[in-house]
């Protein structure tokens, strides 16, 4: 069976890397050509987390011949139509997206529910390009929370494998609380690196917007439960058990365990920020986008998530700048 990463930007290129290094084959597809010149030339360069480089196949998306068993979809949401993926996954082979958000009802529409698979990724990369990718994540938190959609798949053992490559997968039969587990870290963190330019430990650590990120993901979990999501457990902690609260003492509690939460991320940077930096859209509509949508279809407020969709855009069209003061906009 022949694997494919489409999207192997930051997180398809440690990935690819890790699968390749562990000895199973796999293609790494982007669009960037500087980028597959080098994975070709000189390998695939992880560094940060972990360190090592290795021999990979890579390839830009016109020069693809063949068709594939497993594709992983690692490109950020834009609303782009997925039809393409048809032309290159074999009669039986099934997509894994393991972009942000809630992203496979357009995987679905694509391919169809019986070849999608989703993942939630607990872990970050950033692109250095050249071929070179840094792993800002813990080696050793690195986690894969894998399910279908639609009930069981065949086809999730195939995909663990490889998915194994890179650290631990629990395949999970609840993979929408998986998402929104995730989403709710998301929604607060990413948001917030990415339109003050801050590090996912700053964040934690500054007063001012570690109430904010709390408060953005309380909007999360509202919009989430009473859509009747019932939330997984992520890297083995029940995060709206932790971070949502009824009361002033339980806010205090989940303030202070909030730098916590991203200990083992903390250099992390948003890949919203370097979309803003290049004045480029982003993938904010997906993620907090996608918690103002559950929340107006559920009836309960998001103020601040809709703020900050607000902001991004404005930083897109050159209306505003990323910094630090942006959070005066959302208090």
């Amino acid at each position: 069976m022949k694997a494919a990463i489409y999207g192997a930007g930051a997180m398809g290129t440690v990935l690819g890397a890790f699968i390749c290094a562990a000895g199973k084959q796999v293609d790494l597809i982007s669009r960037n050509r500087a980028h597959i010149a080098a994975l070709n030339e000189k390998g695939a360069e992880v560094f940060g987390g972990a360190n090592f480089r290795v021999k990979v196949n890579a390839l830009t998306p016109d020069a693809v011949c063949r068709k594939y068993g497993v594709i992983f979809l690692m490109t950020k949401q834009g609303g782009q139509d997925l039809s393409f993926l048809n032309g290159m996954l074999e009669e039986n082979g099934v997509v894994c997206t393991l972009q942000n958000g809630l992203p496979e009802g357009a995987v679905i529409e694509a391919v169809g529910a019986d070849r999608c698979l989703g993942c939630a990724v607990s872990w970050g990369a950033t692109f250095a390009g050249n071929g070179r990718a840094e792993l800002t994540s813990n080696r050793n938190k690195m986690t894969f929370a894998l399910g279908s959609p639609v009930g069981k798949n065949p086809k999730t053992a195939i995909v663990r494998e490889y998915l194994s490559c890179a650290g631990k997968v629990t395949v999970t039969d609840n993979l929408n609380g998986a998402r929104w587990a995730k989403l709710s870290l998301n929604c607060a963190f990413s948001g917030l690196s990415a339109v003050c330019g801050m590090t996912f430990g700053d964040v934690g650590k500054n007063k001012i917007t570690r109430i904010l990120a709390l408060e953005l993901m309380n909007e999360a979990f509202a919009a989430a439960k009473k859509s009747g999501v019932k939330f997984e457990k992520i890297q083995g902690h029940c995060v709206d058990r932790l971070f949502s609260y009824g009361n002033g003492f339980k806010k205090r509690i989940a303030l202070a365990l909030l730098p916590f939460a991203m200990r083992n991320h903390k250099k992390l940077i948003s890949g919203m920020y370097f979309d803003l930096s290049a004045k480029k859209p982003c993938e904010i509509n997906y993620i907090n986008g996608a918690v103002s949508a559950a929340a107006e279809k559920a009836g309960t407020p998001s103020p601040l998530n809709d703020k900050i969709c607000r902001i991004a855009r404005e930083i897109e069209t050159g209306d505003r700048r990323i910094c630090f003061e942006n959070v005066f906009l959302l208090r």
